[in-house]
C-alpha cells in the first residue's frame, strides 16, 4: 500500500499555463533531487486554471518528513516557492491509501 497525496488547485485566472511551465521547469526537478514520487502533475482538461498534484509516499510518516524536508529547503524558498503560491488562489488536500497498482494506474505517461 501506498499513502497517495492528491493535491488540487484554483489558480488565479489566467495563470494556468505560466504555473504548469514553473511546475515543470522548477518545481519538478526540485521534487526529483529529493526523491519524491511524482505520480502525475497539470492542469486539468476541463479549465487550464486548475490543476492537480499527486504524490505517493510509503506511509504517512515518509509524507510527513519528507514534506517537512522539502518545503524548509533554501532550493525551494528561494526558488520556485514564491512563484507558485502567488498563483494559487485555493488548494484541497487529501491524502488515502492505495494499493501500488493502483497508484501505478494514475502515473502520467509522457
Amino acid at each position: 500500500m501506498k499513502t497517495v497525496e492528491l493535491l488540487q488547485y484554483t489558480l488565479k485566472p489566467g495563470t494556468g499555463h505560466d504555473f504548469h511551465r514553473i511546475m515543470s521547469e522548477q518545481s519538478m526537478p526540485l521534487h526529483r533531487d529529493a526523491g519524491m514520487d511524482v505520480v502525475s502533475f497539470g492542469n486539468s482538461l476541463h479549465d487550464e486554471d486548475s490543476y492537480y498534484l499527486i504524490r505517493a509516499y510509503s506511509d504517512p510518516e515518509h509524507l510527513k518528513s519528507s514534506q517537512e524536508e522539502f518545503y524548509s529547503s533554501d532550493a525551494w524558498r528561494t526558488g520556485p516557492r514564491a512563484a507558485i503560491i502567488d498563483r494559487i488562489q485555493t488548494s484541497v488536500k487529501s491524502v488515502l491509501m492505495l494499493t501500488s497498482a493502483a497508484t501505478d494506474g494514475l502515473r502520467r505517461i509522457d
